[in-house]
């Protein structure tokens, strides 16, 4: 099939962007950036806005950069780029371990980061990146700016709390101290699927015990989250086999209105929880 008629709007600056947003937002009026996710849906007629407004010929948009302590992803850096470390450190890795699990090369040359965060799909990487490492997501209007935290970013399936005129202007990742480790699991049915459940974790050691651990869960409810229950469970703890099957056990318990589909239930999901956290952890200590 092929999409619906629309009309095209090829803003060159952040400024034209957000003043045709605010005039066509209300018009069924939607931003284009790497398409991945909008433009297979338009083709299936699944939906059908009246206006694209696409913001690849935006100047300033395509590159990542440093900002202080935050890693600044703007809103057309493709996942790609990601695939090699992006800065020196635990994050720029912990990026370029995710980046592999996200479909197939062709798509992560054109599909984009903050695209994805504002798709807002459970089984989305990157959105359990931001979850799970508190990333602030910035957007902008002719209102102005103003900063979202990932904890109240993501509102349920496919939802966040953007407004229609908003343009998601870029992702702030918190850069990781240089003692971090991290892991990162999924199940999914072939190589490229969405995650049927996938776990992130990330803490640091101190005389030999986990501190600051964080353990993000995605795929398993209608939002990523972090998993506090799961975390307090290794809070103070040796890492190993006790301690993973602590928290991971713990993740299991916490995971509440669990996703269902026509092949995958509730219990096997909440099983799948399970398994995801303890082999992050795994491969964290790895």
């Amino acid at each position: 099939m092929k999409p619906a008629s629309f009309a095209y709007h090829a803003p060159k600056t952040v400024d034209e962007t957000v003043a045709l947003l605010a005039r066509l937002a209300p018009l069924d009026g939607r931003v284009l950036a790497g398409g991945q996710s909008l433009v297979p849906i338009m083709a299936f007629r699944m939906s059908h806005p009246a206006h694209l407004i696409d913001i690849n010929g935006v100047l300033g948009l395509e590159r990542v950069r440093t900002d202080g302590d935050a890693l600044v992803v703007p809103a057309c850096v493709r996942h790609a780029a990601f695939e090699q470390p992006v800065e020196p450190g635990p994050l720029g890795h912990l990026l370029a371990s995710v980046v592999r699990h996200i479909a197939h090369h062709p798509i992560r040359t054109r599909g984009t980061f903050c695209g994805s965060l504002a798709h807002a799909d459970p089984s989305s990487e990157w959105c359990l990146l931001a979850a799970t490492l508190d990333a602030a997501m910035v957007a902008q209007s002719v209102r102005g700016k103003r900063t979202l935290p990932a904890e109240s970013f993501f509102a349920g399936v496919m939802t966040t709390v953007l407004d229609a005129d908003e343009l998601l202007l870029e992702a702030r990742l918190p850069i990781l101290p240089p003692d971090t480790r991290f892991g990162f699991y999924e199940v999914n049915r072939r190589a490229g699927d969405f995650a049927m459940a996938m776990a992130l974790v990330t803490y640091r050691l101190k005389d030999g015990k986990i501190v600051e651990p964080r353990i993000g869960l995605g795929g398993v409810e209608p939002r990523p989250r972090r998993i506090r229950e799961a975390e307090a469970a290794l809070v103070g703890r040796a890492p190993g086999a006790e301690a993973f099957r602590a928290a991971a056990e713990a993740a299991a318990a916490a995971a509440k209105d669990i996703l269902e589909d026509e092949r995958t239930g509730a219990d096997y999901r909440r099983d799948l929880a399970r398994t995801v956290v303890r082999r992050a952890l795994e491969r964290s200590a790895a």
